[in-house]
């Protein structure tokens, strides 16, 4: 498809678009749906009757069996509505929206992303997201640095303009910055403690689901390199609290390490041990029994802090976001031994041997 141009905001995505010659003469809500991948067929036909997709130059609404022709020119338009909600045992989750600012200069923004929240439009996710916030907030492109998932809070570095972007990405890609990731999880009889995880990561062809990171090891050829250094804070007979300090940066590669070395994350639907949990929620059927599992709404970890040279190589900069309260409700509600006050108190500990 020819995209002429794309328009992000919290409340409204737009799109205006060219056919392209492979798809003359096709119908309407075929050619839709093979934009529209995370829609229905269904849904497409709604979104055609109700007028939110238009083909220029032509009355609309138009039918779903209208064919489009090489070069006409498409505009779609999606609404937010309820299509970015998300629930808990049945009941709609109170999401935060407006992400607190950890730092801001004319370079660069620092935000303590809320879960929930993606850190750029992907997918069915384009309105909760930390780049078309700014860019709504102060009238300007907004430039994402890195990414962290969708359900991870914490540190999450934004970028005012393609210079700081360049500058802030290549720490990323040549390992300059220093990590730190919180995280929450179930202790088993084979959970290790304070070690590195270097199990290669990578994915199965024909696994279901499949996003899931599978682990491989460090000698052999599937899989990318990775590296995780955990350190642990706290821990009783069934839970234990570490701080993750990737040296690289995989898709999942916390939760996939601390899963195979035997302490999965509370909350995580993806590395629970039963990938059948996972496919439950995603096509929202989740039991009773799954919500019980998994007891709090997404997986129990926060990027707590980034530390980069900023500005230049003279300077380091050191940035945290604090526990988030979702996790400070659960240690309340579930942990006897000890307290949110001094669980935070061995973080900075360890973070200053570390930082």
């Amino acid at each position: 498809m020819g995209e002429i141009y794309k328009k992000f905001s919290t409340s409204k995505y737009e799109v205006h678009f060219r056919v392209d010659e492979e798809f003359d003469g096709l119908r309407l809500d075929q050619y839709m749906q093979d934009f529209l991948v995370s829609f229905s067929r269904q849904q497409v036909k709604k979104k055609i009757k109700q007028g939110d997709i238009k083909i220029i130059n032509r009355s609309y609404p138009h039918k779903a069996s209208t064919k489009v022709y090489y070069g006409e020119e498409i505009h779609l338009v999606t609404y937010r509505g309820n299509l970015e909600d998300e629930y808990w045992r049945g009941d709609k989750i109170n999401l935060t929206l407006d992400p607190p600012i950890i730092f801001e200069d004319k370079d660069i923004i620092a935000i303590s992303k809320p879960s929930f929240m993606t850190t750029h439009p992907t997918g069915k996710h384009l309105f909760n997201c930390a780049t078309v916030y700014f860019e709504e907030k102060l009238d300007q492109t907004i430039h994402s640095i890195h990414r962290i998932d969708r359900e991870t809070s914490g540190t999450l570095l934004l970028a005012k303009n393609p210079k700081a972007a360049n500058y802030c990405t290549s720490k990323f890609e040549n390992d300059e910055v220093k990590k730190c990731y919180f995280l929450m999880a179930h202790r088993t009889s084979e959970t290790k403690e304070d070690f590195t995880a270097s199990e290669r990561l990578g994915s199965l062809d024909d696994f279901t689901p499949r996003l899931f990171v599978h682990c491989f090891d460090e000698a052999s050829q599937e899989g990318k390199s990775a590296q995780t250094k955990f350190k642990t804070i706290f821990k009783n007979d069934d839970y234990i609290f570490m701080l993750a300090f990737p040296k690289t940066g995989r898709q999942h590669q916390i939760r996939a390490h601390a899963a195979f070395h035997g302490f999965p994350l509370v909350g995580d639907k993806l590395y629970n041990g039963d990938a059948k949990v996972f496919m439950r929620f995603k096509d929202e059927v989740a039991t009773n029994e799954d919500h019980d599992l998994m007891q709090i709404p997404r997986h129990a970890l926060h990027a707590l802090a980034l530390q980069f040279p900023y500005p230049d190589d003279q300077s380091i900069k050191m940035l945290r976001s604090n526990l988030p309260e979702d996790f400070k409700m659960w240690i309340n509600q579930n942990i006897k031994e000890t307290t949110v006050d001094e669980v935070e108190l061995k973080i900075d500990a360890t973070l200053k041997d570390f930082f």
